[in-house]
Parts: C-alpha cells; structure tokens; sequence
C-alpha cells in the first residue's frame, strides 16, 4: 500500500484544476496584459479566480494581490510594511512562526529594525498579555502564523487582530496552511494582510496570494510593469491563478471534518505506542489535517526511511528544513528537549486520504518503532 501522509509540505493536484489549468494553457494562453481577444479571455478567467479567492476570506477582489507563493507573499508584507515606513522600526512575531517569516524578519535584524520573538506555551500558543504589553510607540508590523505548519496550533487572531487595531498596528498573518481548513473572515479577524498558498489544497506550486487591505500599502519589492495594482510587477502566471481559484471552489467543509475524523484517529492509535508524545494541541485548537509526534529512544529520520520503505510518505518536522541536522525550532520552542525532538514526525492529511491508510500508517508505525528501539543505543 502506497500512503502519502505529507500533504503540509505539497498535496496532490485535483483533477479538476489540473483539467482547469490545461484549458489555460492550450486554449486561453493569452497574456492577460494584452489587449487583443486572447488576452482578455486570459484576464477574464484570472479575474474568476480572484473572486473566487476573494469571497473565500470576505473581502473584494481588488485586495487579492496573486505571487509566485506563501514565501513571496510573507516577504512582500513584512518587508514591504518594513521599508515603507522606517520610522516604525519594530516588528513583533512569533518563535514558531514559519521560516520564510523568520528568515526574513532577520534578514531585516541585520539592517537595524528592532524584532521581538514572542515565546509559545507547551502548546504553541502566543499569550496575548505579551503581545500587548510588547506593542510600542516604534511597532510597525505585528506578523503572527495562524497555524503552525509543524505542529497545527490555531492562533487565536481574531483576538490578536482586536489587539493590533486597537494599538493602530498593522497586522499581517501566514494563513498557508489554514486556508480553506479554518474559517478566515478578514474583516471579522481584523486581518491586514494574509499570505496564502495554493499547493496545500490541491492546486498547482508556484502561486500565492497576499491580501491587502485598503489602505494598506507596503512597499512593492519587484519593479517592473503595473501588474496587479502596480504591487507585484511581472506576467501573471495565469494558468496557475485558474488553478488556485478551482482549488478553492472544491473544497467542502465535509471534506475538512473527514480530515479531523481521521486525524482525530491517527492521534488516539498512535497515542498507544509507549513512550510517545503527542506535540501540539488536541481538537478544534489543532488544524484538521495535522499530527505531530515524538517517539522517544528512536532517530525521527530512521523512522522515515523505514516508513518510506513500506510505502509511507512523513516527514521529521517541517518539510521546508526537512534536510536540516537541527532540531526543529518549533519542538524546541514548546519545550521539548533536543533528543525527543529528532525523534518526531509530522503526518498530514488531505481530503483524499482514507480510513484504510490510517489503520495501515498506525500498524506500521507501531512494528517500525518497537523494532528500531530494540537496537537503540537510547532505550532504557
């Protein structure tokens, strides 16, 4: 059996948005800047998408700004905000936030902005006491994730956002791997910009979205043509567009709560498993698609070889650093200790797995870990 249980790093594409993207590029493969009939069926089908995106998150399609990704469109917030208005220097995030956010909040570090890295209890939540007594005179950007890519933890934003806009900042949040999971109003949650992405929910890499409030205005960081209200110069990548906007008109909130079933299962098998620990929050607090797991006395990369070997698709931690020797971030944030750290995996679902693979996945897990502990140097 053939088990893909690594939907956080990239998920299969649909049929219906593969067949949707097809149609871009062999009949309408227009450039949507040109004027002629080509480019405007091109435009015509890019401006669906864009609505379709739009009212997923209750907002108009002018604020949705398309990008080559979630890590284009972290950046083009926090930087944009950033060099946009220098004299507010400080920018407030999270110790677990993604790498394209804390990667480019140092980078802005070393140019002289003044960054705050709010801790996360055992669970991965931010306090909102901190966050509040953190904001100051100088704060610019308050950038927290929704939910954690690592190990599912929802943010409370509808609260952070309250917080920002009644300290007048602006507030950015890296909802990638929520969209589409969670409900997200931006108007309700006090958003001022959201990164998304459309190769979590089935629709093709290579495309994102950054929503823009009126009246927010960070700086463009790619020069060029006017493309997309003058904030991201360059030739849309209108197949892919048609692809996210499929992406988001398939998916059901049926879909979602099959996901927290299964997930929901994963957790309570694996859970049976000695000297397991389960990272992150359980129930409504935890995204309907993740499960993190430490498994003390083994090496989370034997664990994925020898998964991978009988056809299970994991990853240790987050996928983006997936070939780094360092303990996730995440894990060590929330308190766990280096050693039980590298023994953790991350399994996330989609809307196609079954109940099948999950009972396979627990079976499997539980013959690979007893067998590697008998010949751990680490077991007691």
């Amino acid at each position: 059996m053939k088990v893909y249980l690594d939907n956080g790093a990239t998920t299969q594409v649909a049929k219906e948005v593969a067949q949707a993207m097809q149609m871009m590029l062999t009949k309408k493969f227009g450039n949507s800047s040109s004027l002629h009939k080509f480019g405007v069926e091109a435009k015509e089908e890019m401006e669906k998408a864009r609505t379709i995106i739009a009212k997923k998150i209750n907002t108009e399609p002018s604020q949705i700004i398309f990008t080559s990704g979630g890590t284009e469109a972290d950046n083009l917030a926090i930087k944009g905000v950033a060099y946009q208005n220098k004299e507010k220097n400080h920018i407030i995030t999270s110790a677990i936030e993604h790498s394209a956010v804390l990667k480019t909040c140092e980078a802005l570090e070393k140019e002289g902005f003044k960054i705050t890295y709010l801790s996360v209890d055992e669970e991965g939540f931010i306090s909102l006491k901190r966050l509040e007594e953190a904001i100051t005179p100088k704060t610019g950007l308050v950038t927290i994730i929704h939910a954690n890519n690592e190990i599912g933890t929802i943010q409370d934003i509808r609260s952070i956002g309250k917080i920002c806009r009644e300290k007048n900042v602006i507030f950015h949040t890296d909802a990638v791997q929520s969209f589409t999971k969670v409900p997200i109003d931006v108007e309700k949650d006090n958003i001022d910009l959201m990164s998304l992405s459309a190769h979590k929910i089935h629709g093709p890499k290579g495309v994102g979205v950054l929503f823009i409030r009126r009246g927010v205005r960070p700086k463009p960081l790619l020069t060029g043509g006017s493309h997309e209200s003058k904030m991201r110069a360059g030739t849309e990548n209108t197949s892919g567009i048609v692809g996210f906007g499929k992406a988001v008109e398939l998916i059901k909130e049926k879909d979602v709560e099959k996901m927290e079933k299964l997930r929901d299962m994963l957790i309570k098998g694996l859970g049976k498993i000695p000297d397991t620990i389960i990272n992150g929050p359980r129930g409504d607090k935890r995204l309907a698609n993740n499960v993190n797991v430490s498994f003390k006395y083994v090496e989370g990369e034997s664990l994925l070889y020898h998964l991978d070997g009988k056809g299970i698709a994991v990853s240790t931690g987050s996928a983006c650093s997936s070939h780094s020797l360092s303990p996730s971030h995440v894990l060590i944030a929330i308190g766990l200790k280096p050693e039980i750290a590298h023994g953790s995996l991350r399994l996330t679902l989609s809307r196609y797995t079954t109940k099948e693979e999950i009972e396979y996945t627990i079976r499997t897990l539980k013959e690979v870990v007893e067998g590697l502990r008998k010949i751990s140097p680490l077991t007691k």
